[in-house]
């Protein structure tokens, strides 16, 4: 019963691992793909910058996949979720393909 128990904290561990890395990767991805004036246009640190924070957020949560609470992987969660709550909407603005453009049926809200 006891080693189950572990057994099954170390899948649920290695499968959170997995998502936060996949996460991560989005948010490089995502930075490499966004043209690099469009970072200063909106405000935000410039893409080097961004491509070496979300960059290394990538490579911490890959080193850290199997211990998905530990500091190293939270430092590299903070890093991609300031870049895809942050940055990438700002830049979308910027880029005029927004998704959300905060009109609802009867208007602006």
């Amino acid at each position: 019963m006891g080693t189950t128990f572990f057994h099954l904290q170390a899948y649920v561990g290695l499968v959170l691992g997995v998502i936060l890395f996949a996460m991560q990767v989005f948010a490089f991805i995502d930075c490499l793909r966004r043209r690099s004036d469009a970072f200063t246009a909106a405000g935000k640190l410039s893409k080097p910058a961004w491509l070496a924070i979300t960059g290394v957020a990538m490579v911490l949560g890959f080193l850290s996949i199997e211990a998905p609470l530990s500091i190293f992987e939270i430092v590299a969660v903070v890093g991609a979720a300031v870049y895809l709550a942050d940055v990438r909407p700002a830049i979308q603005r910027v880029l005029g393909n927004a998704r959300s453009n905060q009109n609802g049926p009867y208007g602006p809200w």
